[in-house]
């Protein structure tokens, strides 16, 4: 058996499906649904309807981007992940709110099943579709349903417990989304899967934007305008490599989300109401800020079932957007990464991005 899944590339772990697929299936979600969704709200604005059909029929195709996203991180062949398209399709569908999660457990088993059959026959070009398509389907009929259900009571439950205890969850999620934001992990996926929306989805988008824009500012000295750029508008996961050699470089942008996450929480109410991708994104294309901005013209399907409405964004909610996304986390890492410098707990060079 050891030597069958070698041979088809299965790799039964932690890494191929909690970090390469989980990665993949939030490009696909980026590059359908959130692109779909900030061109469609362009064209609503701009009074556009080429705009506004564009942006729809991306976002409508999701669920089979995910999917083909997912058997490409497996290493599918071809015909597996040709045929995952409609896996994405049914999962999505079935798994409604709960869709992103449903698409990610589903597609991975059957790309493995496909990849397990892919060229064991002499008529593979119905065998391997067959199989993958069968599998994944008849799985999304059964189980995307269940799996919907519960992501969305925990999304909702951790929405109602950030709205009833907006300090104490304000800073778990703003910590712990931030956190996942950096490792290689996907805190878009986790916060796609698990719909978060709401004041919660907005703690989300505060410790995010800690963690970027806070690493781009304090390692601004080893890194310049290159590394300001590439953290604070791509990712922090570029600094993993420093983290791992030494730790205690992470903990200025912990403290800071710690910080803006309750402000956000409980002095401007900042709530995600965009898509709930948005809310692990960050200032990555500034996509956290754009979702915020959408959310307050036109609310996701999510978060208009939680009973999100649209509003006419104020001057304060501007200027909380404005302080949580980029000013206080600039401001605050920065201060903090001066002071640990200072005490001697960042060294020279520590924050040194790889060339």
């Amino acid at each position: 058996m050891k030597a069958f899944l070698k041979r088809k590339n299965i790799e039964i772990s932690l890494k191929r499906y909690g970090i390469d697929a989980l990665g993949a299936m939030a490009q696909g979600l980026f590059c359908s649904l959130l692109i779909g969704t900030i061109i469609k709200t362009l064209g609503q604005q701009l009074a556009v309807q080429y705009l506004v059909d564009i942006g729809t029929y991306a976002m409508a195709v999701s669920g089979p981007a995910m999917a083909v996203a997912i058997g490409y991180a497996l290493k599918a062949d071809p015909m597996v992940l040709f045929s995952l398209a409609a896996v994405g399709w049914a999962a999505n569908a079935e798994g409604k709110a709960g869709g992103p999660l449903a698409v990610l457990v589903i597609a991975i088993v059957a790309a493995e099943f496909g990849k397990a059959v892919s060229k064991e026959t002499k008529v593979d070009i119905l065998v391997t579709p067959g199989v993958t398509i069968l599998v994944g389907v008849a799985l999304a009929k059964l189980i995307a349903p269940p799996i919907g259900t519960a992501a969305s009571a925990f999304g909702t439950m951790i929405d109602r417990a950030t709205t009833l205890q907006p300090f104490w969850m304000g800073i778990a999620v703003s910590v712990l989304v931030g956190i996942a934001l950096t490792l290689p992990i996907s805190s878009a996926a986790i916060c796609s899967v698990l719909g978060l929306t709401g004041i919660a989805g907005g703690a989300a988008v505060a410790g995010c934007c800690a963690h970027m824009v806070g690493f781009a500012v304090m390692s601004f000295k080893e890194n310049r305008w290159g590394g300001l750029v590439s953290q604070g508008l791509g990712t922090s996961m570029l600094q993993m490599p420093n983290l791992v050699r030494r730790p205690v470089c992470w903990l200025p942008p912990i403290l800071t989300s710690a910080i803006t996450g309750p402000i956000a929480t409980c002095v401007f109410k900042l709530q995600m109401n965009g898509a709930a991708i948005n809310s692990g994104m960050g200032t990555c294309g500034l996509c956290g800020p754009i979702g915020v901005w959408t959310g307050w013209l036109t609310p996701g399907s999510e978060a208009a079932a939680k009973g999100a409405v649209a509003i006419a964004p104020t001057a304060m909610d501007w200027i909380g957007l404005v302080l949580i996304c980029i000013v206080l986390p600039a401001v605050l890492c920065g201060f903090f990464g001066w002071a640990m410098r200072k005490l001697g707990w960042i060294r020279e060079g520590d924050l040194a991005l790889a060339q």
